[in-house]
Formats: C-alpha cells, sequence, structure tokens
C-alpha cells in the first residue's frame, strides 16, 4: 500500500499558502475568475513579494499541522503530493522533525512576484490540467488523503481515498466512494483495520 498525502488542508489545519499569500501577496487575487486551477495558482504565487527566508520563517512560525500528522507519516511513510511551495512546507517538516518525501509545484522568488514552476508541467492525460495526477507514487494499492478542489484528479486515480471539505462535496457529487476524516489519527486507525 502507498499513500499521497495533500499538504495544504490536510497535514495542515488551514491552507497555508492561501495564508501566505494574504500575508505576502494581494488577496484580492482570490476575487478574480480563472479558467483553471493552474492559471490561479500562477497567479496567486504571483503576488507574493518576500524574501524566501521571510516566507519560510512566518512558515515555521505559522502553519499549524493536523493531529496525527507525525503519527500518519511515521507509520505508513507516505508521499506528499502538493500544489504548494517547499517554502512553505519544508520549514514546518523541519519544525516537526518529520522526514517525508515531498512531490510539490516551486517557485523562484522575485522582487516583483514570485514565479511558480509546477512539478510536471504537461497536461493530465486524464483530466487535461496541470493536476497532481503525475505527481503520484507508482505503488498499489494508492490510498489519497486530500481536503481541496486540486485534488480531484488524483483522488481519482486511487483505490482508496480519505476527504474532507471540498473533495468530500466534490466526491460525493460524483457518486466516488471515499471515507471522511476530521484529524488525521482517524485516517492511521482505518487504514490500521
Amino acid at each position: 500500500m502507498q499513500i499521497a498525502l495533500d499538504w495544504d488542508g490536510t497535514c495542515t489545519v488551514s491552507d497555508s499558502l492561501v495564508a501566505a499569500i494574504r500575508v505576502f501577496g494581494d488577496p484580492s487575487v482570490f476575487e478574480r475568475n480563472y479558467g483553471s486551477h493552474g492559471e490561479a495558482i500562477v497567479h496567486e504565487v504571483g503576488t507574493i513579494c518576500a524574501s524566501a527566508d521571510e516566507v519560510s520563517t512566518w512558515a515555521a512560525e505559522n502553519v499549524a499541522v493536523r493531529p496525527g500528522f507525525r503519527e500518519l507519516v511515521e507509520k505508513f511513510r507516505p508521499v506528499i503530493v502538493s500544489s504548494g511551495l517547499p517554502q512553505l512546507i519544508l520549514p514546518v517538516l523541519a519544525r516537526e522533525g518529520v522526514e517525508v518525501e515531498v512531490r510539490s509545484n516551486g517557485a523562484e522568488p522575485r522582487d516583483d512576484g514570485w514565479v511558480l514552476s509546477f512539478y510536471d508541467d504537461r497536461p493530465c492525460p486524464v483530466c487535461g490540467e496541470l493536476c497532481k495526477r503525475a505527481a503520484l507514487p507508482e505503488g498499489r494499492p494508492l490510498v489519497y488523503v486530500g481536503d481541496g478542489s486540486s485534488d480531484r484528479c488524483a483522488s481519482l486515480g486511487c483505490e482508496r481515498v480519505f476527504a474532507r471539505d471540498f473533495l468530500a462535496r466534490f466526491l460525493a457529487g460524483e457518486g466516488a466512494p471515499f471515507e471522511r476524516f476530521d484529524t488525521l489519527h482517524d485516517v492511521v486507525a482505518a487504514l490500521e483495520r
């Protein structure tokens, strides 16, 4: 069994990328309409005007992990697949003393706005977007744990899905099977059954 674990809103209590954009970028970017998730995230990240050190320090001081995160990582060695950025993920992992493989987007910090680079910049053959499916681990059966809109396509490519918030509503609307979770302790308990 292999586990793919979303970062923002799944490993973390709230979305660290959204919070960072509110602190270091232009929150009005969230009021605009975009043609795709990929287009939206390019514009959102492009509003961040701070150094990588400033953002990483802020993340280490402000981003809370969801209860059960350490236990899930230690017991199951998941792969984190994220639309987020290493500058927001790695400092939190270091603070928590947790080592785990991370497959995320990247960003080049610039004074006039960060430049996003996708984990895989080829459109997905399933959904046609720049999604997380290409970041999924190879092993089977594959378990997905997520919460947001960026988790839609990737979750549909897995044999077992744990979902909350937006992802749970999406999967319910699609008639796709999933198990609800609140904390990652819930996921650990279900996987151990």
